[in-house]
């Protein structure tokens, strides 16, 4: 993920966490290629013409990850969980401002890659978020780790470190989860 031992990352979160503002100003030189590659990963599933780019994105997640209050930072992977989880509320607040000014479905789409057994499926992001909010309801888990997977970007194993199962329950869960997310993306 990034060139810097994870032992550095993880020892800057927890300082920055018990309110060492230092300690975030030499997080970030540490966090911000990966959350730069993490951005443009998602960017490039999205139309050509998108006006969200790489580092907006990466900035706006910057600022709300420093808003971020009472957070117990566990180690990089946790970091990185959350700030996927702003980039895909970012994400798709833009989406639906797209789509309220233009009054138009079909131009934001996302690439869900690895579906079980299929063609990789092109997503609308706001089907997408749509598809995952129902998909916690009954299997927050699920949920988590298509979150953790495609928009942090995490390996099976950072996947479980996160959420503290098994690596094997986390391959089982991704398959079942990318299955019926494209199911429910596809009607």
């Amino acid at each position: 993920m990034i060139a810097d031992s994870p032992g550095t990352v993880t020892q800057l979160l927890i300082d920055w966490g018990k309110g060492d503002e230092q300690a975030l100003n030499r997080l970030l030189p540490l966090v911000y290629k990966h959350l730069h590659r993490q951005a443009r990963r998602y960017l490039r599933r999205e139309r050509a013409n998108h006006t969200l780019h790489g580092t907006a994105l990466v900035h706006e997640a910057y600022l709300r990850l420093i808003d971020q209050k009472n957070v117990q930072w566990q180690n990089r992977a946790h970091f990185f969980a959350i700030a996927a989880g702003l980039m895909r509320r970012i994400l798709v607040d833009h989406a639906r401002k797209h789509l309220a000014d233009k009054r138009k479905r079909g131009s934001y789409t996302l690439e869900l890659k690895e579906a079980v057994d299929l063609e990789p499926a092109n997503l609308d992001v706001i089907a997408l978020d749509d598809g995952l909010e129902d998909l916690a309801k009954f299997s927050p888990q699920q949920s988590r780790i298509v979150e953790l997977r495609f928009f942090a970007g995490l390996s099976i194993e950072e996947t479980s470190e996160v959420l503290g199962v098994s690596p094997s329950t986390v391959k089982r869960d991704w398959a079942v989860a990318r299955a019926w997310l494209y199911r429910k993306t596809r009607r």
